[in-house]
């Protein structure tokens, strides 16, 4: 299992029950449908892209991996948001997905 980032860990520490609540939220919704989880954490690092959040688009793109998807599908499902969220912000994208795929990520 990947290192956490240090923010998440010191939102655990200081919001536990939170914390738990929203991760046990978050396998109820993954369970609750036919989606496997890889595609699952694709679809979830589209939705990261799309709202530019970048230490969401590090977590999906760690666990996509972790859930089996190759670095080719995490790039095409990023790459296939282009016309909607436009390219500079794809190219941001894509750079956070490498801190990760590169093994960069702080």
């Amino acid at each position: 299992m990947s290192k956490l980032p240090e923010q998440h860990v010191r939102i655990k520490k200081r919001f536990k029950k939170i914390l738990t609540a929203v991760n046990n939220l978050g396998k109820v919704i993954r369970n609750a449908g036919p989606i496997d989880k890889k595609t699952t954490h694709l679809i979830q690092l589209a939705g990261a892209a799309a709202i530019r959040s970048e230490g969401s688009v590090h977590s999906h793109t760690r666990r996509a991996l972790e859930a089996g998807a190759t670095t080719e599908e995490i790039y095409h499902t990023i790459i296939l948001l282009t016309s909607t969220i436009g390219f500079p912000t794809v190219s941001a994208v894509l750079s956070w997905a490498d801190d990760v795929i590169l093994g960069k990520e702080a």
